[in-house]
């Protein structure tokens, strides 16, 4: 019996072409393809993974190839890779190819025939010849692969040189790589037993329901296993009031074995986040919790309601999403996208901008409207909050700020995000024409783990403004955007020479022990946060360190440019802010 399964498309993904599976192609109910992507014969797609031709498109995956458990593969929209059969495509994958786990594919990118790509190995903007191998943890960006070489674990090959002298296979390599690929094949024979068959569904009957909801198909899906979680899961999502997004979002919460809560507050109680308990769902089966998700809806009608996903192990919230509100709003998804005012669209949700169940920061229902933060700064709050850390805030005038001279607000004692942005918004009102700052405390390190500047003299009430008068927001795609980095400098102006917020902010750097560097990037490296070193800094003296960053300026004009605070201690970076735009 042949074994295919998808997941639930991503919200907006309707309009967009439907995979093209082979028949004798077993994909697994819990891995999710969008668009136009082509499976040929006898590919085996495992749990996990996510393949989506939503930006970059097509996709070709070879007869015989393998993608193993959580592996990606997505494309962006714009560049092509030639495939054997000469036409264009964002992904190419050859014909007996094996992607093991956690494997990232990034078009434009070519794997060839025969080839093996490491656990947690990344292809982006490159070409890769038939029977290479590629171990594990390696980089491969902006480069053609000759066929058959060998690529180490660990390595970066970002030039063309580091490709070309790469070593060729070697016999032991191959047979590693069958060893591997023969375990995928016992895999695949798995899926033909019985007791396997019940927990995996027909790929295009759950399309057919998804897109179009088709009652017979979810019919015969039921007389085929009553009691099996297929059938209940299909039972409920065709029956289910609540929006696709909010149905894909619980069970993308269970898939990566969260536990899910439920919880409701009238108008009074949410305006100070006292929710109530809906109570508890022990149940891991999606259909039972989104059951549960519906009934508190219907008994707390006129009230708002949200489902958030609790982590077991570290007893903590990772998300929180807003399913309905007084006015009746929310089960059709649109309250989502006001829960969480980031839009993830690289995440495997598609266009939908409700949060992700990931270390992304959550973003409780108190603050859809009722803050005049920006959603930086709210973001930021919560990054602090989910990760452990306490919040303190800062004032200073413009004759304080020259000497950073700072002077604390009142102390931030709770670790709920609305009281939390209550205080700062007091601080803010309390401070109005004086810079004012936010920082994260590591309570067991007990030290600054990052500062943001939330306010400056010319900015309006509340920091609604601080994003527009000198706040600048690493990229996205920095690696460090949400994580450790402070970004309280504004731009150069341009010619080459740094403003004053720049200089204070590197002067605050040396003061306290951090080396600072500097790194540019063209556009397209920008895009990829692909940044490149300016000459490095040995100097601790201020003048010195800003006649570098002033000649790295110069040197790299019409690029980004950003300066950098290290930790030679730690060896992290606790700063990144960009000085510099084309």
């Amino acid at each position: 019996m042949v074994v295919r399964g998808a997941a639930a498309p991503t919200p907006g993904s309707k309009s967009l072409a439907q995979p093209q599976i082979d028949e004798t192609a077993h994909v697994h109910s819990f891995s999710n393809l969008i668009g136009d992507v082509k499976v040929g014969a006898n590919v085996l797609i495992a749990p996990g993974t996510s393949i989506r031709a939503d930006e970059g498109s097509p996709f070709y995956i070879g007869a015989g190839s393998k993608i193993q458990d959580g592996v990606v593969i997505h494309g962006l929209e714009q560049g092509r890779v030639v495939g054997d059969d000469q036409k264009h495509y964002s992904v190419w994958v050859g014909e007996n190819t094996c992607l093991t786990h956690m494997v990232l594919i990034h078009g434009p990118a070519y794997v060839g025939n025969n080839c093996f790509i490491g656990f947690r190995s990344t292809v982006f903007n490159a070409r890769i010849g038939d029977g290479c191998i590629v171990m594990m943890h390696a980089l491969i960006q902006d480069v053609a692969v000759p066929p058959g070489k060998f690529v180490p674990s660990g390595a970066v090959i970002t030039s063309q040189q580091q490709a070309d002298r790469l070593p060729d296979v070697q016999d032991n390599d191959r047979r590693f790589a069958a060893y591997m690929v023969g375990l995928n094949d016992a895999m695949r024979a798995g899926y033909h037993n019985a007791d396997q068959i019940s927990r995996i569904m027909p790929i295009r009957q759950q399309l057919e329901r998804s897109f179009h909801g088709d009652p017979a198909a979810e019919s015969s899906a039921r007389l085929s296993d009553p009691s099996s979680p297929s059938s209940s899961t299909s039972s409920s999502m065709q029956n289910t009031r609540l929006a696709p997004e909010i149905v894909d979002y619980v069970r993308q919460l269970l898939s990566q074995g969260l536990s899910v809560g439920v919880e409701y507050a009238d108008k009074r109680r949410f305006q100070t986040s006292s929710w109530h308990s809906c109570g508890s769902i022990q149940s891991n089966r999606d259909s039972d919790v989104l059951n549960a998700l519906e009934q508190c809806v219907a008994e707390h009608s006129g009230e708002y309601v949200r489902v958030f996903g609790i982590d077991p192990r570290a007893k903590r919230r990772v998300s929180e999403v807003i399913v309905q509100r007084p006015d009746g709003s929310g089960m059709r998804g649109a309250t989502a996208s006001k829960a969480a005012p980031t839009s993830y669209s690289s995440s495997s949700y598609g266009s939908s901008s409700y949060s992700a169940p990931s270390s992304q920061p959550s973003y409780g229902g108190s603050y859809s409207g009722s803050s005049q933060l920006s959603p930086e700064v709210i973001e930021k709050v919560h990054q602090f909050i989910n990760q452990g850390f306490k919040i303190g805030t800062e004032h200073a005038d413009a004759r304080r700020f020259q000497t950073s001279s700072w002077q604390s607000c009142s102390p931030i004692q709770t670790n709920r995000p609305a009281e939390a942005i209550a205080a700062l918004e007091s601080c803010l009102a309390e401070h109005t024409g004086e810079y004012v700052r936010l920082f994260g405390i590591d309570p067991k390190a007990k030290r600054r783990i990052s500062e943001m500047i939330v306010q400056r003299p010319g900015d309006k009430a509340n920091g609604a403004s601080a994003p527009s008068n000198g706040y600048t927001p690493a990229p996205q795609s920095s690696s460090y955007s949400h994580s450790n980095g402070s970004y309280g400098a504004a731009s150069a102006t341009g010619s080459g020479r740094l403003n004053a917020d720049v200089v204070n902010q590197v002067r605050q750097l040396l003061a306290q022990g951090y080396r600072v560097a500097a790194e540019h990037a063209d556009a397209r490296r920008f895009q990829t946060s692909s940044w490149k070193s300016c000459a490095p800094i040995q100097s601790t003296r201020d003048s010195e360190v800003i006649a570098a960053l002033e000649s790295c300026l110069a040197e790299n004009s019409g690029e980004y440019v950003r300066l950098v605070g290290v930790d030679t201690k730690s060896k992290r970076r606790v700063a990144e802010v960009i000085v510099q735009r084309p």
